[in-house]
């Protein structure tokens, strides 16, 4: 007997079911590889940042007004502060 594979889910399904779990402000989150270097200006709250990778990984924290760089590939690891963040994001190669 030949089995049927299910329809893809959409994002707007995957939305759906997290609504259905009682959450009214829903949004989908898509954070890619940069492909050059990245630059994020934090415009107000904290964000926290780690290279895992490094030698000798530290965490600095970042609050308004200060310019964070990541270049391409460095694998990074980010934490938002108690208060959130908003940042303006770019990117270049």
């Amino acid at each position: 007997m030949a089995r049927t594979a299910a329809a893809a889910k959409t994002r707007k399904d995957y939305e759906d079911e997290v609504r259905s779990w009682g959450f009214s402000d829903v949004y989908t989150w898509k954070d890619p590889p940069h492909s050059g270097l990245a630059t994020h200006l934090i415009v107000d709250g904290q964000l926290t940042i780690t290279y895992p990778k490094d030698e000798n990984p530290t965490k600095t924290t970042y609050s308004a007004g200060a310019r964070v760089d990541v270049d391409a590939g460095r694998v990074h690891e980010v934490w938002i502060g108690p208060q959130g963040c908003t940042m303006v994001l770019g990117e270049r190669d």
